[in-house]
């Protein structure tokens, strides 16, 4: 998984599928409306789920500035094995996707992993994890009026069956390091924050299955749902 700068091939690749593909979005957290002050549980403000925080210790969470909306999800006090969860049901579904914005702040947590599981206790590790940005020049800082997509991820998990047709199935946000995001010691005050945190499924039709450019038409749909 990497931080998107959509590839040309892949921007491409979506526009050969999504004319001929059924995607729909099963949950969409933009915290406009949850605004979290607490651990959750939080509903999303599109579809149906559950999100949360999980802190050894004593995390404050607040609702800062997205990245180009007022309010985000964030926590302090970061420590290894910390994360943030994020809950649906994909009955009747498959071929999932996941799209996010996330940052830390100087002394917030940089080294994380995404994982899954199917039955919220199991998780598996997808991928080899991921760094994520400070919200400090010289990148461009979050505020409720612009976005970038130098924080956004988009992942594709289509490749993942188990995660298709089942009840709830269960992805997390996990610290997997004391390194913080500009290169030293997460500190006690160091905040991370997520934003649009949203889950997709496409069902392609008969005349698509042999596409292999999924990942695609996930990054077109947040595209989309961004401008």
């Amino acid at each position: 998984m990497k931080k998107t700068c959509v590839a040309t091939l892949t921007a491409v690749a979506a526009l050969s599928i999504v004319q001929t593909a059924s995607a729909s979005v099963i949950a969409d957290w933009t915290f406009e409306t949850s605004q979290p002050s607490t651990a959750g549980p939080f509903s999303p403000e599109i579809g149906a789920g559950s999100a949360l925080g999980s802190h050894a210790g004593a995390s404050v969470y607040s609702t800062p500035a997205g990245n180009g909306s007022s309010h985000s999800f964030s926590s302090t006090l970061w420590a290894v094995g910390d994360y943030y969860q994020f809950s649906v049901s994909t009955l009747g579904l498959n071929n999932i996707g996941i799209s996010f914005d996330q940052t830390s702040s100087n002394t917030g947590p940089g080294q994380f992993g995404l994982q899954y599981s199917t039955d919220g206790t199991t998780f598996t590790t997808f991928g080899s994890g991921y760094s994520v940005l400070a919200n400090a020049a010289p990148n461009p800082l979050w505020n409720a009026t612009t976005s970038s997509s130098l924080y956004t991820s988009t992942v594709d998990f289509s490749s993942v069956t188990a995660l298709n047709n089942d009840s709830t199935v269960y992805f997390r946000l996990v610290d997997t390091s004391t390194t913080s995001a500009n290169g030293g010691v997460v500190g006690t005050g160091g905040t991370d924050r997520v934003d649009n945190f949203t889950v997709v499924s496409s069902v392609p039709e008969p005349t698509t299955l042999a596409l292999s450019g999924m990942g695609g038409l996930f990054t077109m749909l947040v595209l989309r749902r961004k401008r």
